[in-house]
């Protein structure tokens, strides 16, 4: 079996098969281990459950120090560096176990979850796939599977590799708060909270900041479990509207909770849930349903209060969406004041087009027809112009529920996980990716103003892109701000990059099917293409 490894780091990654090829001069591994050795390897992996990862690492560290063959020591290693997010030093130990074990179906399962934190599905799919022949009750391969499931919005097959993963291993918490996330996303409320519930029991006391998410989230989870359905869908199957753009974000205008009065809300894709500011929560009676502890952010502090609430109803045009969680957080930007944000979650069941250039939006609800859910929402028909050149763009959805595809930057030799962003009024480039040697010569040396989640970032970066193409579309020198993109990467399951944001979406009608995984690019005529402008201060919707 030949293994081959894809250059997904930003320094040289080992090559397994070139090890492999070399095992006959490798040397053996040592076939027994002291006794006092597996009392210390007993204490390392007590550590690792215990959420100890500084004092679990130490411990692998000496037992590969006494024993450099001991592949238990160094997988265990492995593992608690991916706990840590260490993902090429973990990558690197599990492919040093593959090297002289290649049938190793741990080191397999350890190497695929590396690759697919950092945003590499194919290759990750792989090893996941080789693990489970060698062991087909591999917990940390089935549950990678399932998130990639999750990813590709597999939601069913999602939720049963899960389950089957935290019943194999049911002393591991990332399993089972994974399914608490898939459950939720499936709207098996109940099945969520349990499953948040047994979190709280086995997951490390350590952990304060998620246990302090988790237990808000499962009040606001039983009280949607008695809420019916979310997200019904009523009133007319198609709705056009105008919006507003003096920013690059789409502005519209919508209805709360049976009001006559409109709200100004913003089209936001960088967001699974909608949000309500504080100021209009008060001010047309929206209370708080659950606090959830602290949440990280771009800007400010790097953190907000996490707070639940509920409208009973929003109209968007003729389209009436029931039943619609939001949170509410407090809104820095004074200079572009708005409502809220109109998340992902609230327009799922439609397409939606965004045409940047007549300024509509475009709204369908699907009839579970092939004929409406490949519709293009362009004509009034709802049907796709088959003379509009176009690409279809395919995305994931993150862990945190907003939508991911790979881009291509010219200079760097790898495609990168974008944030596809409505509610971003700049392009963003992570500081991770910034830091890449390729990178350094797009950094600019003005400085900028961000508004975000958690407050405004003064003194940020900027880059300029030399060219940044999804699929065969591409624009150049497309303007980025460089931002610490971590607090997002924290809860998105796989490495984001950067923020495909207003200054490049809008030079397209884009067009949303959210179910089928696709964003649809057509390219605007010259005519009706948006002037360019400076933008001096921006604004990154990132929520949670």
């Amino acid at each position: 079996m030949k293994y081959q490894r894809e250059q997904t780091w930003h320094r040289p990654i080992l090559i397994v098969g070139l090890a492999i090829l070399c095992l006959a001069s490798a040397p053996r591994i040592a076939l027994a281990i002291p006794d006092n050795n597996d009392k210390t390897r007993s204490r390392a992996d007590k550590a690792l459950r215990a959420g100890d990862f500084e004092r679990a690492e130490q411990i692998y560290r000496e037992l590969l120090a006494k024993n450099d063959h001991d592949t238990d020591a160094r997988l265990g290693l492995s593992r608690v560096l991916l706990k840590q997010r260490r993902l090429q030093d973990s990558f690197d130990h599990a492919a040093r176990v593959l090297a002289v074990n290649p049938l190793s179906a741990r080191a397999h399962a350890l190497l695929g979850a590396a690759i697919l934190a950092a945003g590499d599905f194919r290759q990750s799919v792989e090893e996941f796939r080789t693990a489970l022949t060698l062991n087909e009750n591999e917990a940390i391969a089935i549950a990678g599977l399932a998130m990639v499931d999750y990813y590709e919005n597999r939601m069913a097959q999602c939720v049963n590799g899960l389950r089957r993963a935290s019943s194999i291993d049911p002393g591991e918490p990332d399993y089972v708060f994974n399914l608490g996330q898939a459950a939720a996303r499936s709207e098996r409320y109940k099945e969520a909270a349990d499953a948040y519930e047994r979190f709280l029991v086995i997951a490390p006391r350590t952990d304060e900041e998620r246990r302090a998410r988790i237990h808000g989230l499962i009040e606001f989870l039983r009280y949607l479990g008695r809420q019916g359905s979310l997200y019904g869908l009523g009133g007319s199957d198609r709705a056009v509207i105008s919006f507003e753009s003096p920013d690059d974000r789409p502005l519209v205008k919508i209805r709360v909770n049976g009001s006559k009065e409109y709200l100004r809300f913003v089209l936001d894709t960088g967001s699974g849930m909608s949000v309500l500011s504080e100021e209009t929560a008060r001010k047309i009676g929206v209370k708080a349903i659950a606090h959830g502890g602290l949440a990280r952010a771009v800007g400010g502090g790097g953190r907000f209060e996490i707070v639940y609430g509920y409208l009973d109803s929003l109209e968007v045009g003729e389209i009436r969406v029931t039943n619609v969680p939001v949170y509410i957080r407090h809104f820095f930007d004074e200079t572009n004041p708005v409502d809220g944000y109109l998340g992902i979650s609230a327009l799922s069941r439609m397409i939606m087009s965004v045409d940047y250039g007549t300024h509509k939006l475009t709204l369908t609800r699907k009839r579970n027809s092939e004929a409406n859910v490949a519709a293009n929402a362009s004509s009034k028909t709802g049907k796709v112009d088959p003379a509009r050149p176009g690409i279809d763009f395919p995305v994931r959805t993150t862990a945190s529920g907003f939508l991911s595809g790979e881009v291509v930057i010219d200079g760097i030799g790898k495609p990168l996980n974008f944030i596809i962003d409505t509610g971003a009024t700049i392009s963003v480039l992570s500081q991770r990716a910034a830091a890449l040697e390729e990178a350094r010569p797009f950094i600019q040396p003005g400085n900028m103003r961000v508004f975000g989640a958690a407050g405004v970032a003064e003194n940020v970066k900027t880059a300029a892109l030399p060219r940044v193409a999804v699929g065969s579309y591409s624009r150049e020198k497309v303007n980025a701000a460089v931002l610490d993109l971590d607090p997002v990467n924290e809860t998105a399951g796989f490495l984001q990059s950067g923020i495909l944001g207003g200054n490049f979406l809008r030079h397209y009608r884009v067009i949303f099917d959210f179910e089928k995984g696709i964003v649809r690019f057509e390219p605007l005529d010259t005519e009706t293409m948006p002037k360019s402008g400076s933008v001096p201060d921006a604004t990154i919707s990132r929520k949670q």
